[in-house]
């Protein structure tokens, strides 16, 4: 369990660094707790990709490139990976 919380950390970590709409104030935590969520439920970067792109269009109104959507979905799959690897 303490692997898992470690991994979770790492993964708001990335998304903080992600920032897709420049605010620099760390106003994301609830898509980012929803984005954790998804990562636990998806392995396909494709799919994970289009569901953080409907996370934060939801709440912000504004669609972040399917591009960069999938840099950071395939980054927390590795993470994931990496995660479920070592135990």
């Amino acid at each position: 369990m303490r692997k898992e919380l470690q991994t979770n950390l790492q993964f708001v970590d990335v998304l903080n660094e992600w920032d897709p709409f420049h605010l620099k104030s760390g106003d994301y935590d609830t898509e980012i707790a929803d984005t954790i969520q998804a990562v636990h439920e998806l392995n396909d970067p494709a799919k994970l990709a289009k569901r953080i792109q409907a996370i934060y269009e939801f709440s912000f109104e504004k669609i972040i490139p399917l591009k960069s959507c999938i840099k950071v979905a395939e980054e927390l799959l590795i993470m994931k990976e990496n995660e479920t690897c070592s135990l």
